[in-house]
């Protein structure tokens, strides 16, 4: 699956190797060669989602391994393309982020066909779209399904077992002045400067946050300046400036509380400077938070597989990042094979051990869930 460029082209033009499709018919003809029934469902043209499942003899719970097949872009990447075993790991784009994982799920798919086991409960597996950029494809499937009792996303978490994580929100705050010439600046009104006042007045927002109840695996919330721009020209006063912030929401927190803390701070710099005025707008990005239960089954039953092979009690994690868990609409848990240190990098890597490893909490979990 290295071998098989499947970069995201983020916001550029949807090609040969910037998309899905290649990795995705790939994985369609492993899922089939193993027996699995096999569909494939377009979450935008050439970017599909694909499904293989393993029907159970009853009436059981169905668990879903799902796994996002793109991975990001390799600028910068010498032979991003070419698979290499060494010392124990396996180098190349995508090797941890995340065609690891999905290597796992077709290796518990063929474990169960060759083993025979007749389980009550039905396995799916799931490669989905742009995770990495709008996540279109898991939100095709909150919206046409299929709905589960249980999903393992196998992102790389070092095998921790992350039933959270916080969300992210992105809105841009927009300053205005007056433009003049640069030679009389007095005569104007200074977009720029009026944004440093914003910034300013929300430097100590990440204070404020750490006083909140924290959430118990994801702490507290994070506010982060992210993107400025302003101006045109070095010889006129700018009369626009906006600055893209980076909020990171717990289970607990709204939109509503994010735009209020802002006008909160904001709007007291009128009163300093009465042409001041300032725009919030809609939402940039919006990933919601997960939070699953620790005492779910699929949670249980990872925790119970990782005391087992560390020898010491498990406890679950909170995700670093975001995922595509909240937009499935199923009770998702993270868990894969990887570091995030090695995610997005120039020289990713995968453990060996690791695949094996997951590969074994994955099957406890089938069996746990599905016997």
């Amino acid at each position: 699956m290295i071998a098989i460029p499947s970069e995201n082209p983020m916001d550029g033009a949807v090609g040969p190797g910037r998309r899905e499709k290649e990795l995705a018919e790939y994985y369609l003809q492993q899922m089939s060669d193993l027996g699995l029934d096999v569909s494939s469902r377009d979450a935008a043209p050439d970017r599909p989602n694909v499904f293989g499942s393993r029907h159970g003899s009853g009436d059981g719970d169905t668990l879903m391994l799902c796994g996002h097949l793109d991975t990001v872009l390799t600028d910068g990447y010498k032979d991003p393309f070419v698979p290499t075993e060494k010392d124990g790991r396996i180098y190349g784009r995508g090797s941890c982020d995340m065609k690891a994982g999905l290597a796992c799920y077709l290796e518990v798919a063929r474990v169960l066909g060759d083993s025979d086991i007749d389980l009550a409960g039905s396995l799916m597996l799931c490669g989905v779209a742009d995770e990495e950029w709008k996540m279109i494809g898991s939100r095709e499937i909150g919206i046409n399904g299929p709905r589960v009792d249980h999903v393992i996303i196998g992102e790389p978490s070092d095998l921790s077992v992350c039933p959270a994580h916080k969300g992210q929100y992105g809105l841009f705050i927009r300053t205005y002045g007056r433009a003049v010439h640069s030679s009389i600046p007095e005569q104007g009104e200074n977009a720029i400067e009026r944004m440093a006042q914003v910034i300013n007045a929300l430097s100590d927002y990440n204070e404020e946050l750490a006083t909140r109840d924290p959430h118990p695996l994801c702490g507290h919330g994070r506010y982060s300046p992210g993107v400025i721009r302003g101006g045109e020209l070095a010889s006129t006063v700018p009369d626009f400036c906006e600055l893209e912030i980076d909020r990171r929401l717990l289970p607990s927190d709204s939109a509503e509380d994010v735009y209020s803390d802002i006008r909160r701070r904001l709007d007291p710099l009128k009163n300093s400077d009465p042409h001041f005025r300032y725009e919030l707008s809609e939402p940039s990005y919006v990933n919601p938070p997960n939070d699953l239960p620790i005492d779910a089954p699929v949670v249980r039953s990872l925790l119970d597989s990782l005391t087992t092979l560390k020898g010491a009690r498990a406890n679950a994690e909170a995700f670093p990042g975001s995922t595509d868990a909240p937009h499935l609409k199923s009770p998702s848990v993270i868990c894969g094979p990887g570091s995030l240190k090695q995610a997005h990098s120039l020289n990713e890597y995968v453990e060996i051990e690791q695949l094996t490893q997951a590969t074994r909490m994955y099957l406890k979990a089938a069996f746990d869930l599905l016997g």
